[in-house]
C-alpha cells in the first residue's frame, strides 16, 4: 500500500547521496588542481628539482600515511592535470573573473590559502570530470 511513498524516500536517498558524491569530486579535482598548479610553480620558479617532488611524497607517506595518492606519481599525475588544462580557455576566463573586485567580495579564505594564491576551480567544467563510474 504505502510501496510507492517508501520508494520515493528511497530516490531522495539516492539523489543526496549522488550529490554527495558530485561534491566531493568536485573538492578533489579542486585540490588535485592546486596542488599541481603549487608543484609546477616551484619547479618552474623556486628552483625545486624532481627530487624534492620525491622528497615530498615521502614526506606524505611516512608523516601523513592516512593521506592515500600522494604517492610520487599521483603528485606528478596532479602536476599533469594542472599542467594539460591550465592554459585553456575556459580556465582563464575564471582566473581573469577572480581579479575583479566584486569577485573578491565573495571570497572567504583562510590566511594560508590566501598566501599560497591558490585557484578556485570548482566553477569551471574541470570540475565536472568524474573520477568515478
Amino acid at each position: 500500500m504505502f510501496q510507492k511513498q517508501f520508494e520515493d524516500i528511497i530516490q531522495l536517498i539516492k539523489q543526496s547521496r549522488s550529490n554527495a558524491l558530485k561534491t566531493v569530486n568536485t573538492e578533489l579535482i579542486n585540490l588535485y588542481w592546486n596542488i599541481g598548479e603549487y608543484i609546477s610553480r616551484q619547479l618552474a620558479i623556486a628552483g625545486w628539482g624532481e627530487k624534492t617532488v620525491d622528497e615530498l611524497a615521502d614526506y606524505i607517506q611516512i608523516n601523513h600515511p592516512e593521506l592515500k595518492g600522494f604517492n610520487r606519481r599521483g603528485l606528478y599525475r596532479m602536476k599533469q592535470f594542472y599542467g594539460t588544462y591550465a592554459s585553456m580557455a575556459f580556465v582563464s576566463t575564471l582566473r581573469t573573473q577572480k581579479q575583479t573586485p566584486e569577485y573578491q567580495e565573495n571570497i572567504i579564505v583562510s590566511p594560508l590559502v590566501t598566501q599560497l594564491e591558490l585557484n578556485d576551480i570548482r566553477q569551471t567544467i574541470l570540475s565536472k570530470i568524474t573520477w568515478t563510474k
